[in-house]
């Protein structure tokens, strides 16, 4: 027969553990991310409606785009898909953070996007959290650009450092490395200790193995047609996980690790991975 006292300390000791997970889980941070989306039409309003229903019972601060927000070069239009497909992120409490593709430049160089995206330029830094957001504009690897990226990543003292540019340092899909951002930006990633770098332009999934402590995630799986994984050339980093899919991403950060999802459609998580200071 089990004692009172010792029913008393089990139901103590199990208080303690849900109010530890509960507290754990309100002081993680929560971001979407979603690339290559802004096709507009059935698609687009089925990736948001996607993205919606699993923030629903998976909570997010911020909604993070990976860049080519729109094809349709058509600043009207972008409108409209913008918000038949993300028009409750505000209602939810979402905040917006954009990065600029190859698509979204082609007009007036993607200025038309910055106040649906939340923009102050075409690259910035954002904090939300215990994340520091490092948005970059690889359509253009500029000196100017990369002297601003070594200037706010040697200062940053954030928890966890993320750099979001729509151009993947390593792909092996229809692309490859872009070889300007590998050229002028990644050893700042190795060297200012950047822990995730973010990718779209590539119509798929891929997740690498970290290498000097950097790690590469490309996800342009929003909603365009999708492109094949191929196999990785010597030289870039072990791919440890790919898939020709549409979906999303979902970041979670507490303050001693940092993990992330991979999210189909249709809400299924097809991987996982969790990054440590």
């Amino acid at each position: 027969m089990v004692q009172p006292r010792a029913v008393g300390r089990l139901l103590l000791a199990a208080l303690v553990v849900a109010f530890a997970w509960t507290v754990s889980a309100r002081a993680a941070t929560g971001i979407l991310a979603v690339g290559d989306f802004g096709v507009g039409g059935t698609a687009e309003r089925d990736m948001g409606a996607a993205m919606r229903g699993f923030e629903s019972t998976h909570p997010a601060a911020m909604l993070l785009t990976l860049g080519d927000n729109d094809y349709t070069e058509s600043p009207t239009a972008f409108h409209s898909n913008w918000t038949a497909s993300f028009g409750w992120l505000g209602g939810a409490g979402l905040s917006v953070t954009g990065t600029l593709g190859n698509h979204d430049v082609r007009v007036n160089g993607g200025r038309y996007e910055f106040d649906e995206l939340n923009m102050p330029r075409a690259y910035y830094k954002r904090t939300v959290g215990n994340l520091q957001l490092f948005i970059l504009n690889s359509n253009n690897v500029s000196a100017t650009q990369t002297a601003w990226l070594k200037s706010v990543l040697s200062t940053s003292t954030a928890r966890w450092k993320i750099v979001v540019f729509h151009h993947p340092a390593y792909s092996c899909g229809v692309y490859r490395s872009d070889t300007a951002v590998v050229r002028n930006w990644v050893p700042l990633f190795e060297r200012y200790h950047v822990d995730l770098a973010l990718s779209g332009h590539d119509h798929n999934y891929q997740r690498f193995a970290a290498r000097n402590g950097a790690r590469y995630v490309v996800h342009g799986g929003g909603g365009q047609h999708l492109y094949p994984l191929q196999t990785f050339p010597a030289g870039y980093p072990r791919r440890v996980f790919g898939r020709s899919i549409h979906g999303f991403l979902y970041l979670h950060a507490y303050d001693k690790v940092l993990r992330g999802s991979s999210v189909t459609r249709a809400g299924n998580v097809i991987d996982r991975f969790s990054i440590y200071p």
